[in-house]
């Protein structure tokens, strides 16, 4: 089985930056691997201890240091990575993204089983780009995903988080899974001989040109939708607190508070 998990490095909450062109910082920025992609992978894991022949890649898009995230999927367990790097992806927004990531993995594995990707990601919180994939790619999907509770060669049954109930899908594979944060799932942790094994990998890099993609498909060129301000909200009201034991004097202080 052929496993797929489709990493972001996103920036550290502490540490944004913008562009000119009002899009994150990413060079140069400390970062972190988005926290949805860490139980991706970790479902992944899971599914690698049932099927011996199971193999997770791990694929991101991104600057060179994003070859530090990848390093680290394969410290937890990963056998091999690979990163869409080149400046022309650049600015890139979900719709672009999607279909970068999407000829990637053409190019990669087209015969994948089973591709992994959080459900959103911290920096944007958009939750299209696990989507844009699996329409890219003409797959089914199942989004909001917790947990697998079943699969076979042939299909994969998926406990999808409804908000106020859960429900089962049964899909057959090839499948793209966006998967949750599960508070009640551990993460794994990299043993010492994973991290001498990442450190000893060579993370495959590809380009525009590798994935056979045009400049006007990706980045800036290739995004519909751009960012026209970015800003933090500023705060204007004032809370005050009214304390009375009783309820008549309380209605009427805040009668008085309202009225003036």
């Amino acid at each position: 089985m052929k496993i797929l998990v489709c990493i972001k490095q996103v920036p550290d909450a502490k540490d944004i930056q913008w562009t000119e062109n009002n899009t994150m910082k990413r060079e140069g920025v400390e970062s972190v691997i988005n926290p949805c992609d860490l139980y991706a992978l970790e479902t992944a894991l899971d599914i690698k201890k049932k099927f011996d022949d199971a193999q997770i890649y791990a694929i991101s898009m991104g600057p060179n240091q994003a070859e530090k995230a990848l390093k680290e999927t394969i410290a937890l367990g990963c056998d091999e990575a690979y990163l869409l790097c080149d400046k022309k992806f650049s600015g890139s927004d979900t719709l672009a993204t999607g279909l970068t990531l999407s000829a990637g993995i053409k190019k990669i594995m087209p015969d994948f089983d089973l591709i992994l990707c959080g459900q959103y990601a911290s920096d944007g919180d958009t939750a299209q780009t696990g989507v844009g994939i699996a329409q890219n790619l003409n797959c089914n999907q199942i989004t909001y995903v917790l947990e697998i509770t079943e699969i076979t060669d042939n299909y994969v049954v998926a406990k999808k988080d409804n908000q106020n109930n859960f429900e089962y899908i049964k899909s057959p594979l090839p499948a793209v899974l966006c998967v949750m944060e599960n508070k009640t799932k551990e993460l794994s942790i990299a043993t010492i001989l994973g991290q001498m094994r990442a450190q000893d990998s060579k993370i495959k890099v590809l380009t525009i040109e590798d994935i056979g993609l045009s400049d006007e498909q990706c980045g800036i060129k290739g995004s519909p939708t751009y960012v026209s301000k970015v800003f933090r909200p500023i705060h204007t009201r004032k809370c005050e607190v009214i304390d009375n034991d009783k309820a008549v004097d309380f209605s009427q202080n805040l009668v008085n508070e309202v009225r003036n």
